[in-house]
C-alpha cells in the first residue's frame, strides 16, 4: 500500500467499527433531468466552457433535503451530537492512480445550481490533477458517491466520518415502469435511477434515513424543467 491507500484503509476500518451502519434504497424517476440536461448541455458547455453533469443536481437536491430532514447533517462526538449550520457535501472522486479522495463543496445550501456545477467542475479537475489545497478535503457535513460512473446499480458505501450519513447514486439506466395518469395505469419508459443512503444507526433512525433518501429523490423528480443555467 501506498501512503494514501493505507490512510483510506484505515479510515474505512475505523467507520466500520465506530458507526452501526444501515442502508435505505429508493428509486428515482430521472427523465425530466435527463431531457433538460441535453436541451441544456451544449450551450452550458460553450459559454462556460465546462460540462453540466448529474452530480451537482443531486447534490443540490441533498442540500434542499438537509433543510427539511437537518438531523442528517450531524456529527457524531462521543455521545454528543454537533448539528452543522452549513451544508458541505463531501463528493467522492476516484484518482487515476487508484486512489480515493473526497473532496468538499461547502455551503451548498447558499450556492444556485450554477454555483454548485462550478465547484463541482473545479474540485473534480483539481483532484484529478493533485492540486486540491488542505482545505478542499476538511469540514464536510455529509458525503455522495457516484457509483454508476462505474455502470453500478446501486451500493451500500461506508460513511465518511465523523459524518453521519452518505449517499450513493446508482447508473441511471432506460426501464419499463408503471405510471398512474387519470386515464389509468400506463407502462412507459423511464430514465430510473437508485439512491441509497448508508447511515449511523447510533443516531440516524430508519424513519429519518429513509424519509431523507425519499425527500432527495423527490427533489429529483420534481425538478424545475424551466431552470436557466
Amino acid at each position: 500500500m501506498d501512503r494514501m491507500r493505507k490512510l483510506i484503509s484505515a479510515h474505512m476500518t475505523m467507520s466500520k467499527s465506530t458507526s452501526a451502519h444501515i442502508t435505505s434504497f429508493v428509486e428515482a424517476d430521472m427523465t425530466n433531468i435527463v431531457n433538460w440536461r441535453n436541451s441544456v448541455k451544449e450551450d452550458f458547455k460553450s459559454r462556460e466552457g465546462q460540462n453540466i453533469t448529474f452530480t451537482p443536481i443531486i447534490i443540490e437536491a441533498m442540500a434542499k433535503a438537509v433543510k427539511d430532514f437537518p438531523m442528517i447533517n450531524v456529527s457524531v462526538d462521543g455521545t454528543n451530537i454537533h448539528i452543522h449550520k452549513n451544508v458541505n457535501i463531501g463528493m467522492a472522486a476516484a484518482l487515476p492512480d487508484g486512489n480515493l479522495i473526497v473532496p468538499v463543496i461547502k455551503e451548498c445550501q447558499n450556492k444556485n445550481l450554477v454555483g454548485i456545477t462550478k465547484s463541482v467542475n473545479d474540485l473534480a479537475s483539481r483532484a484529478r490533477g493533485g492540486n486540491l489545497k488542505p482545505d478542499d478535503i476538511q469540514n464536510g457535513t455529509i458525503t455522495m458517491t457516484n457509483v454508476g460512473t462505474f455502470g453500478n446499480l446501486m451500493g451500500t458505501p461506508i460513511i465518511n466520518q465523523p459524518q453521519v450519513a452518505i449517499m450513493a447514486c446508482g447508473v441511471i439506466k432506460k426501464k419499463p415502469v408503471v405510471l398512474e395518469t387519470k386515464d389509468g395505469d400506463v407502462i412507459a419508459i423511464r430514465h430510473m435511477m437508485f439512491l441509497s443512503l448508508s447511515y449511523d444507526h447510533r443516531v440516524v433512525d430508519g424513519a429519518l434515513g429513509g424519509q431523507y433518501v425519499r425527500r432527495v429523490a423527490d427533489y429529483l423528480e420534481q425538478f424545475d424543467t424551466t431552470t436557466i443555467v
